[in-house]
């Protein structure tokens, strides 16, 4: 009887591929920008040509969200990033100032190990794939297991194109027998200089744990805050538009409204208007029951549903009109559903006083699972956004836009990316928007323009000044004074 061991079979299958993609970085880190700027325009040209088909086959095999919007998320992470991407130097010279005599080298980081979520897997695997080889890095993906078929296939295109235009053999790659095992062995690796985790919560502790640099781009909680100056249809517009897109599985998504009291009906009004239904107290206890298991991990069933979908699994209907299902609630905790993200066209509803009691409700909703993702707030008056800028916990601030949209750069002019970290404020090594110069060092270069001696005489110039304004003090020991001069003379004496 034959037993196969997957366990081992990865683990080893991980080792080779570690070890060849050190083998073919060396040779990547020869390559001029110029060099490595053509192969990504192959990758991403070849890639483009797949991006619908991708996006409904994703759609299948995960049955999360809409194929529609990931179609729109394969686009971005292939054409309009690539757009951004152009005349950027990541390798070489990139920043030299001739008047100070410095220089800036760009040092691609080595090899990085790559993790991508279920909820956009292709878009995301073009973009690390994309940003890592425009930097002169080797990746290696382990593909997730519920989109195993679609990143593997995306990844396939890719290494085709890229290794067809001179891309050596082993720098892009990825795990065929994926196994936790065998993705820790990736991340512990001796070769692996970096681990870019991007929506897998559950790798994130053996991550940390290979004492390697993680980027995380990680879950958010955010909140959007509509303050009383501002336009409320438009932010009730982009709200729904943001938290419906792709039925709510961006991670920069939407998860609470915190409305000023002195407009909530009428932002209510707009809401129901456009599509948003406001559950029961019994709906919304029925809905909130089935987002967490037991143990506290979200259900990945309710995950990119849709709001009629959602309903009728929770015992009850809602209209064919309706887009987004709220829940008013008042108190933030560890217990309510309500209060951490939900990945799916949900939100919750909170009334407060001012602006500075929805900065207090905004900072509760944040560090409730001190993710530190993403805030925004809808507002005209510029003090209360500096304010709110100033004070959340918070990789990034967005103003006046949908936040799934603009924290990926789309509706701002942030950097173009699907790794939105979190840093201090959450968890990873960066709050980035993570770009080809986050896998990347800078050797500093910088030229002699004075002479040592220049430096001695600066000093003589200066011996007795410290000892001297000292002395003027109204009271002063002699003794100690004697006793600086003394050290300021060897100090000097050993200089030279």
């Amino acid at each position: 009887m034959n037993i196969i061991d997957n366990d081992l079979l990865s683990i080893q299958e991980a080792r080779i591929l570690a070890e060849n993609a050190d083998e073919a970085q060396k040779l990547l880190a020869t390559f001029p920008q110029e060099k490595l700027d053509e192969i990504v325009e192959r990758m991403a040209e070849e890639i483009g040509k797949y991006a619908c088909e991708l996006a409904m086959m994703s759609r299948d095999e995960t049955d999360y969200g809409k194929w529609q919007d990931k179609y729109i998320k394969n686009r971005f992470a292939s054409e309009y990033l690539l757009v951004k991407l152009r005349g950027m130097r990541c390798v070489g010279i990139i920043d030299e100032d001739l008047q100070n005599k410095t220089m800036d080298i760009g040092v691609p980081m080595g090899v990085i190990i790559a993790l991508c979520p279920a909820t956009s897997p292709v878009s995301t695997t073009i973009y690390k794939a994309l940003i890592a080889i425009k930097s002169g890095n080797a990746i290696i993906f382990s593909p997730h297991p519920r989109a195993k078929k679609t990143i593997c296939k995306a990844l396939d295109i890719m290494i085709r194109a890229a290794e067809g235009f001179g891309l050596p053999v082993g720098a892009l790659a990825y795990l065929h027998t994926v196994t936790t095992s065998g993705t820790i062995q990736l991340m512990n690796h001796k070769a692996t200089s970096l681990i870019m985790n991007t929506g897998v919560p559950g790798m994130l502790k053996a991550a940390y744990e290979s004492a390697k640099p993680v980027i995380y781009g990680g879950t958010g909680n955010g909140p959007a805050f509509i303050e009383r100056t501002a336009d409320i249809k438009q932010a009730v517009h982009d709200i729904i538009a943001s938290k419906t897109f792709d039925n709510g599985i961006v991670s920069g998504a939407e998860q609470s409204i915190v409305v000023d009291s002195c407009i909530a009906a009428e932002v209510k009004r707009e809401l129901q208007s456009n599509g948003a239904h406001f559950m029961t107290e019994e709906e919304a206890q029925k809905l909130g029951s089935l987002f967490y298991h037991s143990d506290g991990s979200l259900h990945s069933e309710m995950v990119g549903k849709s709001a009629q979908d959602l309903a009728k699994r929770a015992g009850f209907s809602v209209m064919e009109s309706v887009k987004l299902l709220i829940s008013e609630q008042k108190y933030v905790s560890e217990t309510n559903p309500y209060s951490k993200e939900k990945l799916c066209p949900v939100l919750a509803y909170y009334i407060e006083d001012d602006w500075m009691h929805a900065c207090e409700k905004c900072i509760e909703l944040l560090l409730s699972e001190r993710h530190g993702h993403t805030l925004v707030i809808h507002s005209k008056n510029e003090e209360v956004i500096r304010q709110f800028a100033l004070k959340k916990p918070v990789g990034r601030v967005l103003v006046n836009t949908p936040a799934s949209l603009g924290s990926m750069g789309a509706t701002t002019n942030l950097v173009p990316a699907l790794t939105l970290g979190s840093g201090s404020a959450g968890l990873g090594m960066t709050s980035d928007n993570v770009s080809p110069m986050n896998l990347i060092y800078i050797r500093k270069v910088g030229y002699g323009v004075r002479n040592i001696e220049d430096i001695i005489d600066g000093m003589h110039a200066e011996e007795k000044t410290p000892v001297d304004s000292i002395a003027k003090m109204p009271e002063y020991n002699p003794e100690n004074i004697k006793m600086l001069q003394n050290i300021l003379k060897k100090a000097l004496e050993e200089i030279k």
